[in-house]
């Protein structure tokens, strides 16, 4: 019983193992009766054809067994077609004579002239199709060794052919010729070659590459031409005096007469060509052979073909006297001959071993190429060498693990032009040998599969084993193959099973309770959204659920389409025993989704979800379908699925706790195939627990090839098992799975908008809320703060910033972690402005954010409200914002780029009712940035109340600025001006800053910010005239009390080069800060300016200290000498001074007088000038009026 269980175990290994391969057999007929009572088990099929739904069988019993195949009900896609026996043909044959019969060896179907050629036992009869009914009387060719040699590049079916006299050439080959035969309604010979002893021949065009037991040859059948190629046995040197280049003329003689039979004896044997018989010559005349064997005639003494009159181009003739050579050609003699010859000619010391005669092997896989194979031994390996029609080598050569038995080629080959007849086969070039291997002791029968058309190097050279289903634990005998006539089809119902449309139900494999629990490890407020979505869905699709009937119907429809990618043609068969099977391509999905599963273990440990998977083998999968693009509708589909299957393994194979997780590479790897081959990405998500909830399927469900939805439901079934504890859950978020996830889920929205995408929008819907759930995760981690350089949460704004199809979900799950900032984003999105500042509201005033990117919010909700366009809106936030930070309220109403425009009127009345507080800013922003006069005696006066009371009600804010009198006086020249004093020594007080703003209104001159109520500020000052004394001097001068003013900056501060200034000025704009922007029309005339510097020199002489006042004297004197008189200057100055004090003004002024009297020496010089031209002008005119005569 174990040995039992060892043994099928070892075949169902062996069959599973051919399932990955690229050929695999489909039953054609089993259980041949190839006995026809049933009563003997030694009987072999030799040759196989197929035609038009007519498979015809050749048995070793001399028996052709024609089947006739009923097809399948056309209702039925997936059903097969069965065969009845026609017929049992025991084909005519004339006696051989020895025992050895090999029976049926060839059937030659020639579909163009419906005919078919049997030769069976040495002799060539003729039949009708499909009947096969004898034609052409009584003819034979005997005795045949072969026949075939049709022309490959013609298509047999005769379409595009001349059909009013359809015919077909056909090479026959005889003990010492080589027959070319026109068959149409009869057979008529053509020529003759001189080609002794062929076997095998296989044709293209005019070329044929030949072989007989010895050697191969290249010959040309029309100019009857020979190229000697090399042997078939390598240990073979018995013609080694024939290989070579060169050419041979192969005319043979063609003046024989016709060749009749005298004897009975005259037949085949079953020995080699060289030693059998020969008929004699006569004349060519006519060709029919009469008297052949009848089915059912018995003949005498052994001769079971009676009487027979044979022709001489159906049979072999006697050889014909020796010719003398043509100088240019070597003779051929008689290959017996040639080896006795080589034997005498080197004997060796010892015996050689007698060399294995190997049977040849002739196949064409190109117009333009034939493969022949060469070796030592039928148990040795064979070498299979490439030759174009010149016999030079063309491709690298083939190695069979063992000399093959049979031979076929399948495919055109990888860039090789298609032509006419082998248009519609597969581009991939294939050889498949069938012969005997060795598996340790033991002796199996098989076909080996390789590529022919890929040198070592640029391919795939994997050699593939294909062995014949055995029925019990026996091993199967030898395999048999051809390339039949016409292609045969063949259903693969796991096909249909794997592509067909299945609806995937992530919810309905299990209950989703344990799911939803595991999920609190994560995050509570996670847990709660998605208990909250699920209880939405299920009220959703309760109530929006389609019919029962339209499922039913999508999957009908679904069946009949992918039964249509469920056929596969060949014309390859194989056979073995009493079996005969199509050999015919493995497709790519099945042969790529065997090597799937073999790469998953077959159990699963306790601490397990699912089986192991050979990671490395998975990527070697894809790999091998990078840049492969697909040329029909089936293989389109069947990348997709296998690239499906295999991201979906790879990605379950990284959920696994206890393996090591995959490198990025091979996330990278599993990203494209996944995206490459389109699965829905809500599979993923069913995948993942943590995101399972977040899958929409809608009405019309999820619909996925049924060989993923089976590996996503196993998946889902164990990951969710009651065995299943919290533990393992965990790892299913790890940071790579988030990271796959991440970029996965990411590329998926760039397919946004692509109408090749089913169910879009409950598609997109659960990949943005995937991916919004996995970007938060991943940005939990990162700190507080704006984002910094590429990062996770740059991906989290670039998600909101473009909008999601999950709008009310995003909103759940962001309030759910706290993310206000990227819910303002959200909002943002969707151009809800209320919202956004309603959020921005809550984080300003504390509300937690957990992310922390909102920074300076106060400033970002000012820039948002210039940007739109709700009046309300603006003004409630403006209000807000003024409340909270007066300066940056005032600038909402205040900027020109806002899309809301407000009145100042408008906006003072809503500041005072909302905030108070930040009217001052804006009439500081009004009057200094506006020049709106109109509000400056407001202004002043919240200034006034602020500097007043801020005196009123603080000594150390009078003794403050009595202070910095002292300090500046202080001071040695050259120093600023007391405005720029204080300015640089500012106090960090709202007063400090009041007075200074205070300042600069009263000394402006811009317009009208000059027009303001002096008499009233002077009333609110009064009692502070002695702490502000800067603005006492501005009032002075607005009502021209010029001297006191003067006196006051002289001596009150100590302001010289302020005192200058209003000289110059006329008292205007002294403390303006804004230099070189008095209008010119406001200045004071030069007479005004010299009364007011004469006004200044007075207060510079009663300066107290004497060295400050000779050198502020001097200065004057010297820098604005030309506003004075010098003789009024001389009587002011004491007599005590030195002339030295005041030489820069005497020297000026002295300059001064000469250069003004040069001056009027000049004019008078120009003014007598232009007299004497005016005179000399008119009497220039006189003396040209002439005398005039007064009567």
């Amino acid at each position: 019983m174990e040995s039992t269980d060892h043994e099928e175990t070892a075949l169902s290994r062996r069959q599973a193992a051919a399932e990955t391969g690229p050929f695999v057999l489909r039953a054609l007929l089993e259980d041949l009766p190839l006995s026809a009572e049933g009563d003997r088990d030694d009987i072999e099929i030799n040759c196989v054809e197929f035609l038009e739904q007519n498979l015809y069988v050749g048995t070793s019993a001399s028996e052709i067994l024609h089947f006739v195949q009923i097809p399948p009900d056309p209702e039925d896609a997936s059903g097969k077609p069965s065969y009845i026996l026609a017929s049992r043909l025991p084909p005519a044959y004339h006696e051989p004579p020895t025992a050895a019969r090999p029976g049926v060896q060839q059937i030659l179907l020639l579909p163009k002239v419906n005919k078919a050629c049997i030769l069976c036992n040495w002799t060539v009869t003729f039949y009708s199709l499909p009947e096969l009914s004898p034609v052409f009387g009584t003819t034979q060719i005997r005795p045949c060794n072969w026949i075939g040699g049709i022309d490959l590049n013609i298509d047999l079916s005769g379409s595009g052919q001349d059909v009013k006299a359809p015919s077909v050439t056909v090479l026959a080959s005889l003990n010492k010729k080589i027959r070319v035969i026109k068959i149409s309604e009869d057979p008529r010979g053509l020529r003759t070659i001189d080609f002794a002893g062929s076997v095998t021949s296989v044709r293209r065009d005019s070329f044929a590459c030949v072989a007989d037991s010895h050697s191969y040859a290249l010959l040309d059948v029309d100019r009857l031409l020979k190229i000697p190629l090399f042997p078939i046995s390598s240990l073979d040197d018995s013609q080694s005096g024939n290989i070579g280049g060169h050419v041979e003329d192969i005319s043979g003689n063609t003046s024989g007469g016709i060749s009749r039979s005298t004897s009975s004896a005259q037949g085949y044997s079953n020995a080699p060509p060289d030693d059998r018989g020969h008929g004699r010559s006569t004349s060519l005349g006519t060709f029919m052979t009469g008297g052949a064997r009848r089915p059912g005639q018995r003949a005498t003494s052994g001769d079971r073909t009676g009487r027979e009159t044979p022709e001489g181009i159906f049979r072999e003739s006697s050889p014909a006297p020796a010719r003398e050579p043509s100088p240019a050609n070597k003779p051929l003699p008689a290959p017996p001959s040639e080896s006795e010859a080589t034997e005498q000619q080197h004997p060796p010391p010892p015996p050689p071993p007698a060399p294995v005669l190997l049977k040849p092997h002739v196949v064409s896989p190109t117009p333009q190429e034939f493969l022949l194979v060469t070796g030592t031994g039928p148990r040795d390996p064979g070498v299979g060498m490439f030759v174009n029609l010149e016999g030079d080598p063309t491709r690298s050569t083939l190695e069979f693990d063992k000399y093959p038995e049979q031979l076929v080629v399948d495919g055109r080959g990888v860039g090789v032009d298609p032509t006419p007849t082998t248009m519609d086969d597969d581009e991939e070039g294939y050889v498949l040998a069938s012969m005997t291997r060795d598996f340790g002791e033991e002796s199996r029968h098989g076909v080996e599969i390789q590529r022919w058309d890929l040198d070592p190097g640029e391919g795939d050279t994997e050699k593939y084993w294909l062995e014949a289903p055995a029925k019990d634990s026996s091993l199967p005998g030898r395999v048999g193959m051809r390339s039949v006539v016409d292609v045969g089809d063949v259903y693969f119902e796991a096909i249909v099973e794997r592509l067909r449309l299945k609806r995937f139900q992530p919810f309905a494999t299990r209950s989703m309770d344990a799911s939803i629990l595991s999920l609190h490890s994560f995050d509570s407020r996670t847990a709660m959204s998605l208990e909250r979505v699920s209880g939405e869905r299920e009220l959703f699709e309760s109530t929006d659920d389609l019919p029962q009937e339209w499922e039913d119907h999508r999957n009908e429809e679904e069946q009949q389409f992918a039964q249509r990618l469920g056929h596969a043609r060949t014309r390859v068969v194989a056979w073995s025993g009493n079996a005969i099977w199509w050999t015919v391509r493995n497709p790519l999905v099945l042969r790529l989704d065997a090597s799937l599963t073999d790469m998953t273990t077959t159990q699963v440990r306790e601490d397990q979800t699912y089986p192991s998977m050979d990671r490395r083998k998975l990527i070697e999968v894809v790999n091998s379908l990078r840049g492969r693009e697909a040329k029909t509708e089936t293989e389109f589909l069947s990348l997709g699925y296998i690239r499906q299957r295999a991201g979906l393994l790879l990605f379950m194979s990284g959920l696994d706790a206890l393996a090591p997780p995959p490198s990025e590479p091979e996330y990278r790897i599993c990203e494209d195939a996944l995206l490459e081959g389109g699965l829905d990405p809500r599979v993923i998500l069913a995948i993942v627990p943590y995101l399972r909830n977040e899958i929409v399927e809608g009405r019309k469900g999820i619909w996925i090839h049924g060989g993923v939805k089976d590996v996503a439901d196993s998946f889902i079934t164990n990951s969710i098992s009651e065995n299943s504890n919290t533990s393992k859950q965990s790892g299913v978020m790890s940071d790579h799975i988030l990271n796959f996830l991440r970029r996965f889920l990411a590329a998926w929205r760039k397919k946004k908008g692509f109408g090749s995408i089913a169910n879009e929008n409950e598609v997109f819907r659960s990949v943005d809320a995937a991916l919004l759930i996995v970007l938060l995760q991943l940005d939990s981690a990162t700190p507080p703060g704006p984002p910094k350089g590429k990062s996770v949460r740059l991906d989290l704004y670039e998600l909101v910033d473009k909008g999601v199809d999950c709008f009310e979900r995003a909103i759940s799950l962001l309030e759910s972690h706290r993310r206000l900032y990227v819910l303002s984003r959200l909002y943002q999105s969707r151009k809800m402005a209320g919202e956004v500042l309603a959020t921005w509201r809550r984080i300003v005033e504390g509300e937690p954010d957990e992310g922390g990117e909102f920074r300076e919010g106060e400033q970002k909700v000012r820039e948002y409200l210039t940007k739109i366009r709700n009046q309300a809106l603006v003004q409630e936030y403006g209000v807000w914002l003024a409340t909270r930070n007066p300066k940056l309220g005032v600038q909402v109403f205040a900027e020109d780029r806002s899309q809301v425009k407000f009145e100042p009127t408008q906006v003072v009345e809503i500041l005072r009712a909302g905030a108070p507080g930040a009217v001052k800013d804006y009439l500081e922003y009004l009057v200094f940035n506006k020049n709106h006069a109109e509000y400056i005696n407001e202004l002043i006066a919240y200034y006034l109340d602020i500097v007043t009371s801020k005196l009123e009600e603080s000594e150390e804010a009078r003794s403050t600025l009595a202070q910095t009198y002292e300090s500046y006086r202080a001071l040695r020249p050259p120093k600023p001006t007391y405005r720029q004093f204080i300015t640089d020594n500012t106090i960090n007080e709202e007063w400090w800053h009041s007075r200074l703003r205070l300042l600069q209104l009263l000394g402006g001159s811009q317009g009208s910010a000059s027009q303001y109520d002096v008499a009233a500020i002077l009333a609110r000052i009064a009692p502070y005239t002695q702490e502000l004394v800067p603005e006492v001097i501005i009032l002075d001068g607005r009502q021209s009390h010029h001297e006191e003013a003067l006196r006051l900056l002289t001596h009150g501060l100590g302001d010289y080069d302020t005192a200058i200034n209003y000289c110059l000025l006329g008292g205007s704009s002294i403390y303006h800060p804004v230099s070189g922007t008095v209008a010119r029309e406001s200045l004071p005339s030069r007479e005004q300016q010299a009364e007011l510097f004469g006004f200044l020199l007075s207060e510079f002489l009663q300066i107290e200290d004497i060295s400050n006042r000779v050198e502020q004297t001097s200065n004057l004197l010297e820098r604005f000498g030309g506003w004075f008189d010098v003789g009024h200057v001389l009587s002011l100055i004491p007599d005590s001074w030195s002339v030295d004090l005041v030489s820069g003004f005497l020297v000026s002024a002295l300059r001064r007088i000469v250069r003004e009297r040069s001056e009027t020496m000049v004019t008078k010089a120009l003014s007598g000038a232009e007299n004497l031209k005016v005179t000399a002008d008119l009497i220039g005119k006189i003396d040209a009026a002439g005398p005039s005569i007064e009567a």
